[in-house]
């Protein structure tokens, strides 16, 4: 329990250890793990991960062999895929843990096995806790990895400080042929479509409009007509939503701007775009 506890875990996994000594070694190293990170020492994360999984994996499979004794494997094989699994919830970075786990074993027979164990258990850890045993000791100190950094460009910004004109909206009933050439005469190559009660449908890009109509050519086409039934609902993007988590959307979406909506996501009140972005990062940050 004191220390790394290499010699013991090499046991475990040779099935020299009964079940329910295995089971006390687990819970006597989550004990005396967690009140030295709980009391501020360094005892590590990493080493504790493995023999806690080494534990686990060889008591279950300890288990399995009395159960089912033709058909269980090794006793070793679950304490690797426990080892894999613990470290991988714990760190939450599961490739880094297959590639240790081979790394340290070189068995590649459990590969399957062990990436189901290592998956579910990252997903069962990202279910149970925001933060990971390393950050949430960084969140304590009021560092928030996820966070805008302070002072960025970036950081504390709204899409409300970037908002340009909303440019003339297409009403649903246009044509594709109107709506090409009001599209050639915008600046965005990107226009919002209303239907006839003013509710907001979407976006139309001229390349949409520009591949519909190529489509009508042969005379036969029977598709869209109307800027309406051509609109596509781009990625929600609200004034108040921070310029950072609107560049993704935006940059998602083709065309060079968004249409911004009210919080409530029922009015237009404007219009984003890559310059705008871009005229914001060149400005000076707030002090």
């Amino acid at each position: 329990m004191y220390g790394v506890g290499y010699p013991v875990l090499q046991n475990a996994a040779q099935g020299q250890y009964a079940a329910g000594f295995l089971l006390l070694l687990l819970a006597g190293k989550i004990l005396a793990t967690s009140l030295t990170i709980g009391i501020g020492g360094s005892g590590g994360v990493f080493a504790p991960s493995l023999f806690i999984g080494a534990m686990l994996g060889a008591a279950y499979g300890s288990a399995a062999h009395g159960l089912l004794p033709g058909t269980a494997g090794a006793a070793g094989a679950y304490a690797l895929v426990g080892m894999g699994a613990v470290f991988a919830g714990a760190s939450r970075a599961p490739i880094t843990a297959v590639v240790i786990l081979f790394e340290l074993t070189g068995q590649y027979t459990i590969i399957l096995p062990l990436m189901l164990a290592i998956v579910a258990a990252t997903l069962t850890s990202r279910l149970l806790s925001r933060d990971t045993i390393y950050t949430l000791k960084l969140r304590r100190r009021g560092i928030d990895l996820t966070a805008p950094a302070a002072g960025a460009r970036l950081g504390s910004q709204t899409v409300a400080t970037v908002l340009e004109e909303l440019p003339a909206p297409l009403p649903a009933i246009t044509a594709l042929t109107d709506a090409a050439r009001l599209l050639s005469l915008s600046d965005h190559g990107v226009l919002p479509v209303l239907d006839s009660d003013g509710n907001y449908l979407g976006t139309l890009t001229a390349r949409t409009v520009a591949e519909a109509l190529a489509e009508g050519t042969g005379g036969e086409y029977e598709g869209p007509s109307t800027a309406g039934e051509l609109a596509e609902l781009p990625g929600p993007v609200t004034v108040d939503m921070s310029l950072a988590t609107a560049l993704h959307v935006l940059v998602a979406t083709p065309g060079t701007g968004l249409p911004v909506l009210d919080p409530h996501h029922t009015q237009l009140v404007g219009w984003l775009t890559h310059q705008s972005a871009l005229r914001a990062l060149g400005s000076p940050s707030p002090v």
